[in-house]
């Protein structure tokens, strides 16, 4: 690639988007970093930095002039995500951009359990229309928040009854992520689905992180009002009550469950399991 890149990477001052952007400087790729705030990007041979927010249509059609391939990661949780979403395309698609790699949901369906889901198959919809190639990266829950779930009293509380979920490693997402960036003829119009080794219920999610931090953790299954009630006190608005309760019913509704081979067949190294996964990530 020239100087002047044709890949161009969103979020590189986030977890997923800052490894993706790595993962392909040390390929020898060279690539434009889509930021919000350039003084948080990476430092990384052959990139440049260009400043815009989703809901910008005129600073994306300028960053984006002349770019092929788009790697996209989903905004921040917000009630206007969606809208951003349909910003960003509608501006990627007026610049030329030929090909999005878009990070979406596992199961992302318009009547999704997971609410934010909904959203999720609502971008890919409007990307589909736009005439642009696409890649779908449909994400499991991630392996990196399994212990943000364990409240101070060493208890993780939902209704997610039994059900499963095959939880996924971001850094495992990016390294994927890149390798089809780095080649993305090969996966044109293709919907992946980047889960985890393992299908693990949250009983047994709290008993890998008791085993491995030495300490106890347990489940207790809420009911949809407790679950309502014990996430009341924090003030947030319905949407984001309703996705923090989503996350644990889109659990016990089986959604969650299937185990993807996609990674390994895509990056050629299995995905890591939470075992694995927390015994590396030192607390």
């Amino acid at each position: 690639m020239a100087a002047s890149s044709t890949l161009a990477v969103t979020g590189a001052t986030g977890v997923v988007g800052g490894l993706v952007a790595r993962d392909l400087a040390e390929r020898g790729l060279t690539q434009r970093l889509l930021v919000r705030t350039p003084a948080k990007a990476p430092q990384l041979d052959g990139s440049t930095v260009h400043q815009l927010g989703y809901g910008d249509s005129a600073a994306a059609r300028t960053a984006l002039e002349g770019v092929e391939t788009l790697f996209m990661v989903s905004a921040s949780e917000s009630a206007d995500r969606l809208d951003q979403h349909r910003t960003f395309i509608d501006a990627a698609a007026e610049a030329g951009v030929q090909h999005i790699v878009y990070t979406s949901f596992v199961a992302a369906a318009p009547d999704a359990v997971f609410t934010l889901a909904r959203d999720h198959f609502a971008t890919e919809e409007h990307i589909r229309a736009s005439g642009m190639r696409w890649t779908f990266l449909r994400d499991n829950f991630y392996i990196d928040f399994m212990e943000a779930l364990v409240g101070e009293d060493g208890v993780i509380r939902g209704p997610a009854g039994d059900g499963r979920a095959a939880v996924v490693a971001r850094a495992d997402v990016a390294r994927t992520a890149a390798t089809i960036l780095a080649a993305p003829g090969e996966h044109v119009d293709r919907t992946y689905e980047l889960t985890g080794p393992e299908a693990l219920s949250l009983t047994e999610v709290a008993a890998v992180i008791s085993a491995v931090r030495g300490r106890e953790v347990s489940f207790v299954n809420e009911t949809l009002d407790e679950a309502y009630a014990s996430r009341a006190s924090y003030g947030a608005p319905d949407w984001q009550v309703d996705a923090w309760v989503s996350t644990y019913t889109a659990i016990a509704s089986g959604d969650m469950a299937a185990v993807s081979r996609d990674i390994e067949t895509i990056t050629g190294a299995a995905p890591r399991s939470l075992e694995g996964y927390l015994r590396e990530t030192p607390r």
